[in-house]
């Protein structure tokens, strides 16, 4: 059955790799971006299976209408993937309000306009999948990405809520925690704060450690989600990328050593 996927920050890096391969099997795309020039290649070579739609996420009320117009164009959605996202880069004290604002808009509430808006119409045709596009950073902070991994991190939380409340409508959300890959997201997807000097020591270290490279690239992780979108019972979290799994694995350990550490005091309390 040819399927219907809505996808966001779908003109580059994992969306367009997601668009691309979804289109490869035969299925529909709607791709939303705030620039939708870079899918003129992809329109030309499937000018039936693909509308570019001019999206800006932080528009609340344009994403519902948006939604409308991908609902009009294929007549159901059957897969959306929240995969909108930029990057503030920095430390806490060096973010100004406007940058940290801008940022939640798109990673946080981006994603929520857009859940909210598809949730009606998946629940009126029976069912549905959403992909929930996050981090295998949300496990807790880092300096320089705290505010990335917040974001992802609360919109971990509130797909978990998101999940419960609509599985009794036929629809499954899966939370993708995506390791790292070469979008872009460092790059043309990157506001950087002005460096405040007391940092210096901590970020000079920070870029050693983090080096040149810049991950596979975005189409190596479309396999999983084409896979992951044809399960039947989807998981309600999946970590894509091997490198990204023994990584977890290995923090969510240290921190039940520290857990365990301190369990002396918090048996102190009663609550």
């Amino acid at each position: 059955m040819t399927r219907v996927w809505f996808i966001t920050g779908a003109s580059r890096g994992l969306g367009r790799a997601f668009a691309e391969a979804a289109l490869q099997a035969g299925d529909r795309v709607v791709a939303a971006a705030r620039n939708v020039e870079p899918l003129a290649d992809l329109a030309r070579k499937y000018p039936d299976g693909l509308v570019p739609l001019p999206l800006d996420v932080t528009d609340r009320a344009a994403v519902f209408e948006g939604v409308e117009r991908a609902v009009a164009a294929f007549g159901r959605l059957d897969i959306v993937v929240n995969n909108a996202g930029v990057m503030l880069l920095g430390m806490l004290e060096e973010a100004t309000e406007e940058q940290i604002r801008a940022h939640f808009d798109v990673n946080l509430f981006g994603a929520i306009w857009v859940t909210q808006a598809v949730l009606p119409h998946l629940r009126a045709q029976g069912g549905g999948r959403i992909l929930q596009v996050t981090t295998m950073g949300t496990g807790g902070g880092f300096p320089m990405v705290g505010l990335y991994a917040a974001g992802k991190s609360a919109l971990d939380s509130v797909s978990e809520a998101v999940a419960m409340e609509a599985e009794q409508f036929g629809i499954k959300l899966t939370i993708v925690q995506m390791g790292g890959y070469d979008t872009g997201l460092f790059t043309t997807g990157t506001t950087m704060t002005t460096p405040d000097p007391h940092y210096q020591e901590l970020r000079d270290k920070l870029i050693k450690m983090w080096g040149d490279e810049a991950g596979p690239a975005p189409d190596t992780a479309a396999p999983v989600i084409m896979e992951l979108a044809g399960l039947p019972e989807p998981p309600r979290r999946l970590i894509v990328g091997a490198a990204s799994y023994d990584m977890v694995q290995q923090d969510l350990q240290e921190r039940v050593t520290k857990y365990h550490a301190w369990e002396h005091l918090s048996r102190k309390a009663p609550g």
